[in-house]
């Protein structure tokens, strides 16, 4: 989720009083009613918090790389690479299938996708029946069917990216997360419910340095959390959606696109299959306006069992991260239908770039990485008030 799913884990020590002032009455008494309501919120920040702050920490920490994942990547892994022939003819699409799969054994087509700035096209391949996320990836020359470099994908980043997305355990780490990042939105609500009567007696900013560490670094725990209120809600945000990218994406197939697979028995069999070059030569035909991002093969999550699905996306800075998918019925290779994805599926493939500050440039990243910063201080602050708290209890 990143990077990352944040927290502003604010916790009030019950000596606050002194630094938090209690709300009265105009008889200088505690107003019970009050009282008793910010005591519930101060109950369900410091919980919420409390719950979620490991598991927010890490991924505010696997986050602040992967923001920066693809400047990382061009410097580890970039290597001088020339195509074999780059002033020679390409090998069609089903050429490089061949190409690939000869190299993977008994594995069946998932992916294929396209590099921008060479002539390279990656083949994405599973085992049939196998573990879910383990595939081969293959980069291949397009003018000579050699293997080519990857241009991404270096182990120590893949190795964060896996950990902040599902902590190596699958749906099940997806959608744990994605419960952390609720409670990351609960802790911000009651965080901000928390801050204008404990703070209404001094100016916002406020710094009391010359008072105790525990006073000074709850106002730092207060500043920062208002500072990033926005931003913590848009990252935990997206990083929900993001955290249920399977479901809706199931969703979005057993729905919008059930109806195109009435007409069809059984699923097509890879040697069944038409021409790829040819199912993507036509779905560039229907959408002349749009450029190629990838294919998805019958079976796999992003199409159906009867057709392929060819991605295409806008020219613009928005509209890249927006795609609509040309599904060709895999068995004649015809167009079976031009399906734009719901506002849901919108929401997904938006909340991608937005949750890493991908869309903006190097300025954009920047600040995502300051805010990011700025994010595991708050937590950290916040279990450091819990902890004080309980020694003074003690």
């Amino acid at each position: 989720m990143g990077g990352g799913r944040r927290l502003s884990g604010r916790q009030l020590p019950d000596a606050g009083r002194a630094a938090h002032p209690a709300p009265v009455d105009q008889h200088g008494l505690l107003a019970p009613m009050k009282a008793r309501t910010l005591r519930a919120w101060s109950w369900v920040h410091k919980w919420s918090s409390l719950v979620s702050t490991a598991f927010l920490l890490m991924l505010c920490i696997t986050g602040l790389p992967l923001v920066f994942s693809h400047e990382i990547e061009h410097v580890l892994m970039e290597e001088a690479w020339t195509p074999a022939r780059p002033d020679g003819p390409k090998l069609n699409l089903d050429q490089v299938l061949d190409t690939a799969l000869a190299r993977k054994p008994g594995e069946v087509p998932a992916y294929m996708s396209f590099d921008e700035d060479r002539p390279v096209v990656n083949v994405t391949s599973v085992q049939p029946g196998g573990k879910a996320g383990v595939y081969s990836f293959q980069p291949i020359d397009q003018t000579s069917g050699d293997p080519a470099p990857p241009v991404a994908g270096h182990p120590v980043m893949e190795f964060l990216l896996q950990l902040h997305t599902d902590m190596f355990l699958g749906l099940a780490g997806m959608l744990f997360l994605g419960a952390m990042g609720l409670l990351l939105i609960v802790a911000l609500v009651s965080g901000v419910v928390l801050y204008a009567p404990f703070m209404r007696r001094l100016p916002f900013g406020t710094v009391r340095a010359s008072k105790r560490a525990r006073t000074r670094w709850l106002d730092y725990h207060n500043l920062l959390g208002a500072v990033t209120a926005a931003w913590v809600l848009v990252v935990g945000a997206t990083g929900v959606v993001n955290a249920l990218a399977t479901p809706i994406v199931g969703y979005w197939k057993n729905t919008a696109l059930k109806e195109l697979t009435a007409a069809y028995d059984s699923p097509v069999a890879p040697g069944q299959r038409s021409s790829l070059q040819a199912a993507v030569d036509k779905a560039k035909q229907a959408l002349p306006d749009k450029d190629l991002q990838f294919v998805a093969f019958p079976g796999s999550d992003y199409s159906t069992d009867h057709h392929y699905a060819v991605f295409f996306h806008g020219k613009t800075p928005l509209t890249t991260h927006l795609t609509t998918p040309a599904l060709i019925d895999a068995r004649t290779g015809e167009l079976a239908a031009i399906a734009p994805t719901p506002w849901y599926v919108k929401t997904l493939t938006l909340s991608q770039p937005l949750h890493f500050g991908d869309y903006g440039g190097m300025g954009l990243k920047i600040l995502w990485a300051l805010l990011d910063i700025a994010t595991i201080v708050i937590l950290a602050s916040g279990l450091y008030l819990w902890l004080a708290k309980r020694k003074v209890a003690r």
